[in-house]
């Protein structure tokens, strides 16, 4: 069950926030104010404000949840990968090849602040998100999950000319403030869903980084 939490300072933790629970397990449901929704592997489901009775169940399931504060209502919804918005990107000359999934799109869900979607790979290419960019209006998470347990992902942050690294192993997740670049190179294959909150849903709202201004 999805309990109230301090940090929030409400009743119920969805009174002033929207989320969006995503499955990176087996199938579960999801049962949103008595309502059951049945979401599987990689699905998603977006809860909109004022839901105050959010159960998750399912054996194997697991579910990554991403809140953020919200200013309206809007309906609850099921966005089954299937029904994502998908794009082919990259090429396998650079390592790269990766099909993207956005899950919230014109097309799919409305929401005040999340952007959500899943990124998966094709076989041989390691890279995400190359060449990096920022975007100073939007903060972003990633969550690296389907790595075997010997993989790890070198995730890229820091400002452009001061770049760190960090290392990601199996269902770890990193925040990247707005300032920072987000970029990653794993030692096999994975999955990661990217989520943003932050003053709009733009996806074209971002600031490419030349390859030769990372230091």
């Amino acid at each position: 069950m999805l309990e109230a939490i301090k940090p929030t300072g409400t009743a119920n933790f969805l009174d002033r926030r929207e989320l969006i629970a995503a499955n990176i397990g087996a199938a579960g449901t999801i049962s949103v104010d008595g309502k059951d929704y049945a979401v599987g592997p990689c699905d998603m489901l977006y809860v909109g404000m004022g839901a105050s009775d959010v159960r998750f169940s399912g054996a194997g399931a697991k579910f990554y949840l991403l809140s953020a504060p919200a200013h309206a209502s809007y309906p609850t919804t099921l966005i089954r990968q299937s029904d994502a918005k998908r794009l082919e990107m990259g090429s396998q000359e650079t390592a790269n090849e990766r099909t993207i999934f956005q899950f919230v799109n014109a097309d799919s869900v409305k929401t005040c602040q999340l952007v959500v979607g899943l990124t998966s790979f094709a076989p041989g290419s390691v890279w995400n998100t190359m060449p990096a960019h920022v975007h100073d209006r939007r903060m972003e998470a990633y969550l690296y999950f389907d790595l075997k347990p010997d993989a790890f992902v070198v995730h890229l942050m820091g400002e452009p000319d001061e770049t760190r690294h960090i290392i990601m192993r199996n269902e770890e997740a990193v925040i990247s403030p707005p300032w920072s670049i987000h970029a990653g190179a794993g030692t096999g294959s994975y999955t990661f869903i990217w989520a943003m909150a932050g003053d709009n849903i733009d996806y074209t709202d971002a600031e490419k980084i030349g390859m030769d201004e990372l230091l």
